[in-house]
């Protein structure tokens, strides 16, 4: 299977991993299938559909447990709860799909043009999916390496995150405690990706202000859902007037 044809893509392909990642991969078709999202869905002679999302759950794992290792190591005196709010802020699909834009992944995605804009997480998942196909080839050792030293130490600032604002479904509970409004989350929608009784599952939360109702927001747990949509209503809040700028 050539998931490439032409030469200039081709040529991206390999640019990718030799100036981004370091390394030249030698099993090509793991990595090219990294890069089909399931609206591109390619299907073998045995009639098998091949997409990424294989490879993305499998990722998923793997960089979570990079990323733990790597956070344990730097912050020698940290407890859990930091390091667990650390990793949860790296991992989220939203700086996932940041960062894959930033190292030029984005443009490597093989997907339906005609859909573009429903897939909020076309590119952090290709970002766990190249993981996954590093990991598949090289093994853990030389994927902690990739990550950590060409991904982590160049493309992101972990002090930085590491002062970002992150707990806003509590911000947004006190708000709500002080203006004496309920604040609750209700799941909307449960999408599957694939088969029904397959992969992996993405919950849909709407942030409730009462009866009234805030933002939503998606992601593949329930918990960091909420979390997003709680951020987005905050925000909206603060944009809005109802909650001053200093809060």
């Amino acid at each position: 299977m050539s998931l490439f044809h032409r030469q200039k893509d081709n040529e991206a392909f390999y640019s990718f991993f030799k100036n981004i990642l370091g390394f030249t991969p030698r099993r090509t078709e793991t990595y090219q299938i990294a890069f089909i999202h399931k609206s591109k869905s390619m299907e073998t002679m045995q009639g098998r559909r091949v997409n990424n999302e294989r490879l993305e759950y499998l990722g998923d794992t793997v960089l979570s447990t990079i990323v733990a290792e790597y956070l344990y190591r730097k912050y020698p005196y940290q407890g859990e709860g930091f390091l667990t709010e650390m990793r949860s802020k790296i991992v989220s699909r939203a700086n996932l799909n940041k960062l894959a834009q930033k190292i030029g992944l984005s443009q490597l995605i093989q997907y339906n043009k005609e859909s573009q804009g429903i897939f909020k997480s076309i590119d952090g998942d290709a970002f766990e999916a190249l993981v996954g196909a590093i990991y598949l080839e090289k093994g853990y050792k030389f994927t902690r390496k990739v990550i950590v030293e060409r991904i982590i130490n160049l493309y992101l600032d972990i002090d930085a995150i590491s002062h970002q604002e992150w707990n806003f479904k509590s911000k947004l509970i006190d708000w709500g405690q002080k203006e004496r409004c309920k604040v609750h989350f209700e799941v909307v929608n449960v999408m599957y990706q694939g088969k029904k009784n397959g992969s992996r599952k993405e919950y849909e939360i709407r942030a409730m202000l009462g009866d009234e109702p805030g933002e939503t927001a998606i992601e593949y747990s329930i918990k960091a859902a909420e979390q997003l949509a709680a951020e987005k209503t905050y925000k909206k809040l603060v944009e809005d007037g109802r909650i001053p700028q200093s809060e």
